[in-house]
Parts: C-alpha cells; sequence; structure tokens
C-alpha cells in the first residue's frame, strides 16, 4: 500500500493507495471542535506540538492545536537550520518535534488499522539539503522509511493529471502557511521535468495572521493583557477568521476579556496587499527563467491555503490573464499528499506509470582555484549537475596541491554553480577523509571522485586512485556534520525524554515557537538551572535603566537587560536565576523592543509584578531573596527596605553591575545607607 505524507508548515496530510484509488486519512478529526470544521479539515493533522498543565508529554494534532496551553509551531520553517524549541526546562532540536509530529501521525493511523513502514515525504521545491536531510531524518526516527523525497509542486502536478491525462505546461503555485513555491513543469505521457522553480522561504499564512491580528487590535484601539489561555484563544480566534474571510465577505471576532470587533474581506485584503504581491515575484521569475510568456502555461494550480484566499486567485489570473484550475479537479489542501501517495504506488510497481525525481540542486565538492593558484581561496567543484534525473552517477578527477600527503579532507557541498562557494545559498553537507595507502607524490595521488545520488535522494561518495585503482574512499553521507544536524538515533533517545516531559506549572504563561529575539539568547545562554546552583534574584528594571553605551536615548534597554543577564548565567553555569521587572517597563521601552519583553514575561523568563504592589518590583526582589537565601543582582541601595531586610548589609548578599571594556562585570557591594539630616552640614 503505497503512502504519501504532505509535511507541511502549519498541516500535514497523510493519504495511501488502496488499490483502485488514493484516500486521504482522516487521522485526527475525532479531536476537531465544530467550529473548525470546514471543507477538508477533517483530512488535516495540523503540524503542531503541544503542552498542557493537565497531561505530561506533548499532545500532537488537533488536540495539540486547539486544547494545549502552550502551542509549538512552524517546526517545519525550523528544520532549514536546526532550530531550537523550548519544552518544559529543556530546549530540543527542531528535528525532534517533527519527529513527533511524525510519530503521532504513524500512531493515529495504526488506530485506523492501517501501518505506515515506509512513505514518499513531499519538501518544498526550493528546500535546501539541511531542510531535506532533517525531514527524512525526522520521519526516519518516527520508524517511517522514506522511499523519495518528492517536490511538493510534482507531487501536485501528479494528482491532477492523474485524472487529467492532457500533455502540456503547467504551473503550480503553493502557498501554505509556511511557504510560497512557484515551480513550472512540463508533463509528457506520464513524465514531469521540473523547468523552473523560485519561492520565499518564510512567506505564508502565518504572516497573513500577523496582519489580521494587527487590524483586529487597531481596531479595537488596544492591546488587552491576555494570560496564557486567552493568548492562545486570540491567535486561534484571528486564524479562524482568515478561513472565514474566504468565503465569507465580514466576520465578528471576539478578543478574550474585550469586545467584539468586525472585520471584513476588504479590510483584510487592504492590510495583505503588498505580501500577495511579493509572492508573485516568484512566478515573474519562473517566466523570466524560461523566457516564455503566460499563454505558454496550459494549466496553473493553485495549492495549499493561504492560495486560497480570493484576493490570491485573482492577483495570479490577472497576471496570467487564465483562469487557474477549479479546486474540485485539484484539492488545494489534499492534492500534495495524493500526488506523494500515487508516487509511492508508482515506486511499488502497484500501477503503471514513470515517475522521475530530479536533484534540485549541484552537488560536489571544494578545490583551488586553477586560475588563480597561488590563492587559498577555493572554489565549488560540480560533479552531479542541478535537476539530475535520479539515480544518477557522476565522477571527476581531482589531485592533490602538494607531494606526499597522507590523507585529504573532501567537502561534500550542495551548491550553486553560478555563484562564490561561500555564497549563502550553498550548502556544505560534510566532510569525509581520504586515508593514502602511503604518502604518495601528487601525481600518483591522483584519485577519481564519484557521486552516485539515489532516487530516494542518499548520496554515496567513492574515491579511487588512478594509477592503481585502489579505493581510498567509500562512504555513504547518513549525517550532516555541518549545520548542526542530529542523527535518527539520537533523536530517537529525545523523543523518548519529549513523552517523559512533565505537564505545564498552572498558571504559567506561554508563547509559540516564534520565541523573542532576546528570549532566545537567553534559553540558550546557559545549562538548566540545578538546586545546588548558586541562586541570584536580578533588579531586571535597574539593570534596564543603566547608562552604559549599549543605553539608547532616555529610555531603557531590553537589549542591555538580556545581554547582561546572559552574561551573569555564563559566569555562573547552573545557577538559577529569577528576573523582576516593574509593571511601566514595557511602556518605557522603546517600541520595537516591548513585544520581545511581552513573549520573555509570558514565556516565564522574565516576572513582572502586579500592578500597585508595594514596593513595586525592588519589594518583590528583596522578598524572594529572602526566601530562596539568595543573592540580589542591582545597584539600586533599597533605602526604604534596609530597616525591614538587615541582611541586605551582610557579605556576598548584593552584587553591582558594571559594564566596562566589553565585559559585564558583577562585583560584591555593600548598599549605602540613606544620610541622616544635619549630618555634614546639611
Amino acid at each position: 500500500m503505497g503512502t504519501g505524507i504532505d509535511f507541511g508548515t502549519t498541516n500535514s496530510v497523510v493519504a495511501q493507495w488502496n488499490g483502485s484509488e488514493v484516500e486521504v486519512l482522516a487521522l485526527d478529526a475525532d479531536h476537531l471542535n465544530s467550529d473548525w470544521f470546514h471543507d477538508s479539515f477533517e483530512n488535516l493533522f495540523p503540524s503542531v506540538a503541544g503542552q498542557s498543565t493537565l497531561r505530561s508529554g506533548l499532545l500532537y494534532g488537533w488536540e495539540a492545536k486547539l486544547r494545549s496551553d502552550l502551542a509549538i509551531e512552524a517546526c517545519k520553517r525550523m528544520l532549514k537550520s536546526e532550530g531550537g524549541v523550548q519544552v518544559g526546562s529543556r530546549r530540543f532540536p527542531a528535528t525532534t518535534v517533527a519527529a513527533g509530529v511524525f510519530s503521532a501521525m504513524r500512531d493515529r493511523a495504526r488506530r485506523r488499522l492501517t501501518e505506515i513502514e515506509s512513505a514518499v515525504v513531499t519538501v518544498p521545491a526550493n528546500a535546501k539539503g539541511g531542510a531535506r536531510y532533517r525531514t527524512r531524518a525526522a520521519a526516519r526516527a518516527a520508524g517511517i522509511r522514506v522511499k523519495a523525497l518528492l517536490n511538493e509542486p510534482t507531487a501536485a502536478a501528479l494528482a491532477y493529471t492523474h485524472h487529467v491525462q492532457d500533455n502540456g505546461t503547467i504551473m503550480v503555485f503553493d502557498w501554505g502557511g509556511g511557504t510560497i513555491d512557484v515551480t513550472v513543469l512540463d508533463h509528457h505521457d506520464g513524465f514531469f521535468h521540473e523547468k523552473a522553480s523560485r519561492g520565499i522561504t518564510q512567506l505564508g499564512g502565518i504572516e497573513i495572521d500577523e496582519r489580521l491580528r494587527e487590524l483586529i487590535l487597531r481596531k479595537n484601539g488596544k492591546t488587552p493583557a491576555l494570560d496564557m489561555a486567552g493568548e492562545r484563544e486570540f491567535a486561534l480566534a484571528v486564524e479562524r477568521t482568515k478561513i472565514r474571510l474566504s468565503v465569507e465577505e465580514a466576520v465578528f471576532v471576539t478578543i478574550p476579556g474585550s469586545k467584539t470587533i468586525q472585520v471584513t474581506r476588504e479590510e483584510l485584503e487592504a492590510v495583505v496587499g503588498d505580501l500577495v504581491e511579493r509572492a508573485l515575484q516568484p512566478v515573474r521569475m519562473c517566466l523570466n527563467d524560461l523566457g516564455i510568456d503566460p499563454i505558454d502555461v496550459d494549466d496553473i494550480l493553485m495549492i495549499g491555503g493561504t492560495s486560497q484566499m480570493p484576493c490570491v486567485r485573482r492577483a495570479v489570473e490577472r497576471l496570467m490573464d487564465d483562469e487557474t484550475v477549479n479546486p474540485k479537479l485539484c484539492e488545494p489542501m489534499t492534492a500534495v499528499a495524493r500526488g506523494a501517495a500515487l508516487a509511492a504506488a508508482i515506486f511499488d510497481r502497484e500501477i503503471e506509470g514513470v515517475l522521475k525525481v530530479s536533484s534540485m540542486y549541484a552537488l560536489g565538492t571544494s578545490s583551488r582555484d586553477p586560475k588563480n593558484p597561488q590563492s587559498d581561496k577555493r572554489i565549488f567543484s560540480a560533479i552531479i549537475p542541478e535537476r539530475s534525473p535520479l539515480p544518477i552517477i557522476r565522477e571527476k578527477s581531482y589531485t592533490p596541491i602538494d607531494d606526499f600527503r597522507s590523507h585529504l579532507s573532501i567537502q561534500v557541498w550542495e551548491a550553486d554553480p553560478s555563484k562564490p562557494l561561500d555564497d549563502e545559498e550553498n550548502f556544505q553537507l560534510t566532510t569525509l577523509r581520504l586515508e593514502y595507502p602511503k604518502p604518495l607524490p601528487r601525481d600518483e595521488g591522483q584519485f577519481l571522485l564519484k557521486y552516485t545520488y539515489t532516487d530516494e535522494g542518499l548520496l554515496k561518495v567513492k574515491a579511487t586512485l588512478t594509477n592503481t585503482g585502489e579505493v581510498v574512499l567509500d562512504q555513504e553521507v547518513k549525517e550532516f556534520t555541518h549545520g548542526g544536524s542530529i542523527s535518527p538515533e539520537e533523536i530517537k533517545v529525545q523523543l523518548h525524554e519529549l513523552s517523559l516531559t512533565p505537564p505545564l506549572r498552572a498558571g504559567l504563561r506561554a508563547s509559540s515557537t516564534a520565541l523573542p529575539q532576546f528570549s532566545d539568547t537567553l534559553n540558550t545562554a546557559a545549562p538548566e538551572p540545578t538546586p545546588s546552583g548558586p541562586r541570584f534574584v536580578v533588579d531586571g528594571s535597574n539593570i534596564a535603566w543603566l547608562r552604559t553605551p549599549l543605553t539608547r536615548g532616555e529610555r531603557p534597554s531590553f537589549a542591555q537587560l538580556v545581554e547582561a543577564v546572559t552574561a551573569l548565567k555564563r559566569e555562573h553555569p547552573g545557577a538559577s536565576v529569577d528576573v523582576f521587572v516593574d509593571p511601566a517597563l514595557r511602556h518605557q521601552l522603546d517600541e520595537a523592543e516591548r513585544p520581545a519583553l511581552a513573549q520573555g514575561i509570558s514565556y516565564g523568563e522574565f516576572i513582572q509584578v502586579a500592578a500597585g504592589t508595594h514596593g513595586k518590583a525592588d519589594r518583590a526582589v528583596v522578598e524572594l531573596a529572602t526566601r530562596k537565601n539568595a543573592t540580589i543582582v542591582t545597584n539600586d541601595n533599597y533605602a526604604e527596605l534596609q530597616a525591614d531586610f538587615p541582611w541586605l548589609f551582610d557579605k556576598d548578599r548584593v552584587l553591582g553591575i558594571q559594564y566596562a571594556g566589553g565585559i559585564w562585570m558583577f562585583l560584591p557591594r555593600t548598599p549605602l545607607k540613606p544620610r541622616r539630616p544635619g549630618v555634614n552640614g546639611r
């Protein structure tokens, strides 16, 4: 039974070939709330992991999206580099959370009495090698063998042409929750040739939601203070409003704890107009790359949830001067999974057909520039050309730069031959070691480097001495040693640890994976606190107001506060650090820094004292330090609190803070006692 998995940024879909047709599996429909019943939504499995105050481990799918207190979304976006996700007191690689989503889909399928042992898994056409590897590793760690990684546009085109047998040129406009990909393919008698593909990796429904949220709050006139449950409820209300506005002219949305706001489709289209225009850029680029006009395209497929917004469909039709394919002929939310299932059935010879998978980027190694042999600068040396049909075998001859080398380092690169090797679009997969049987003169050290790229997307590298035929390197690239990737075996261990994650603390406020810029620094700056480590209570507002070269103008600086706390954690590994801020601090910050503090407070990294607290953050700092027997970090003297807390004058109970020479220093200090009237002539 051929299985296809569309692993999406917002939602995933699983489909299977049952012997006569493709069936989309409604894996998690029993957790779908009535207000989320939209067309085909029962077939979606949200690519979401979540934590609850009531249960240990992680929730997945609709249960995580609609019933968790902390939602971890868009982990697929982070697979382009090994991003981290905070779960409880630990931080896990995004690949591990993605593996949890794959594992949950496999478990749900098993409950439906079907197994997912292997599958064709789809990826964005413009996904780089790192993202492709991590997607494969996540599925593999979940117990799913990946037969092939198939580009999403090719999968959608395959689903369409399975019913509409016409040959011709197809444009796939794939705009979902996280990315926009546009691909032009030629289809002829079952063969697909991807001719051009362009995209934007961080533009999708997530950005539409952000604009809609801003619109709603602007119409409300103020930003409400929401607790954890309120933040989650509002985020879901925003997304649900966006979906409804694709079929309704106006929608009423309620802000938790506030009033109900009406939003019209016209208003939404006005605030996202520039995003829609950006999404058209890949269309123009593909046409330009191929030197063709819109009239040369026979069919236009609109794939992904965001592509179904009426203004998006109108914009594409206006640009292409043609109607797009009716959604009934190519179901926008499930076509990619359907095509992947058909591909799996073709690979398994369950149905007739020919499908060629292509490499998107050139594969090769690095070498010294022959035009400038005296320079140490290296260039990309392509071995397998871009867009090569798989499987493919190519080889190239290389000679060491000097005599009597005992070994060589062979860098394996995925790159664009037209760009410098250090271009940010190029990606080093790994470094392999070539061992000579003995040190040889450079002419005798010449070798033939062979790359074998399988249709499953696996690369095998073999080096053979030209003179003797002796094999000096023979290795399959199973792991990336560059880019922070982890092995499937490590992911399995971490998956088990995820299942043991304790429930969230009641009352803890949390946020999604879109962690604030400064908060992310704090999370990764130091090891987890240990009970035996030092304890610090930080007067955050005092530090934010310090006059240092980092401070901007006459406002406090949140960046300065984060940098100081990070430095404290690095200086005291394993320390317990609690940071208090006054309720007024958020409004005193530069407007650009306010969201980061709000996120930090919601995630529990900073503690905002309740408005009206006597003594504000100062008293909270001293009270907690008393109960924890902790050291206070502040430059304040706490004059009004000294009588109640005489221990402030004890040795090593207060650290002052100083920024000098680019270094944060934390030095013991004794608070100054207030001067009495009449002393020194006063």
